[in-house]
């Protein structure tokens, strides 16, 4: 008889039971997005894009003044959005086009190279969204040029952080960009 009535009740979890369960769960996942913080880590996928860019723009840049004869080379402000360029001087030119015959955000004509262009097109922000990202601009001085991007993660912007690359660790004279090129420190 007594095992006749214990074999009436079914196992299972209380709604008690189950509702500790699922509390414990949402704070556990609560506290892994505030520790991964998911918005953080995309602008720090932006800033490395951003970073690559200018990288290889650098790269382009070098080479066609290392094999474009001197009077031949010729170029002016462009950057992204109609702006004043990073540390003063002259205003940017609104210009989203990523050709790199010369008409481009970047006005040097990379197609003049004896080898071909390096890059096939120019980079542009992986943002865009009106903000200036990226500038460039090239001096009157023969191969003196400097390319910028403003970074947005707190990892690659902020002065405490360790991997700070817009401060003036890059060379340049703007701690609120990231600068590459041949003439950093240059007031233009």
């Amino acid at each position: 008889m007594k095992n006749l009535c214990r074999a009436q009740f079914k196992k299972g979890f209380t709604l008690v039971e189950l509702l500790v369960v699922i509390a414990i769960l949402a704070i556990l996942a609560v506290a892994v997005v505030l520790v991964l913080n998911p918005a953080e880590l995309l602008k720090q996928a932006r800033d490395s894009t951003r970073i690559s860019d200018m990288a290889a723009l650098n790269s382009a840049v070098a080479l066609y003044f290392a094999d474009v004869a001197p009077s031949t080379q010729s170029a002016v402000v462009r950057c992204t959005v109609d702006t004043t360029f990073p540390g003063g001087g002259t205003a940017c030119v609104l210009n989203v086009s990523t050709t790199v015959d010369g008409t481009g955000w970047v006005s040097i004509p990379f197609s003049s190279i004896s080898s071909g262009s390096p890059l096939a097109r120019l980079p542009l922000d992986p943002v865009n969204s009106g903000v200036l990202f990226y500038a460039a601009k090239v001096s009157s001085t023969v191969g003196a040029y400097e390319l910028n991007a403003n970074m947005e993660s707190v990892k690659y912007s902020s002065t405490s952080a360790s991997e700070v690359v817009s401060a003036t660790k890059d060379g340049g004279n703007n701690a609120g960009w990231y600068e590459v090129g041949s003439s950093l420190a240059q007031t233009w």
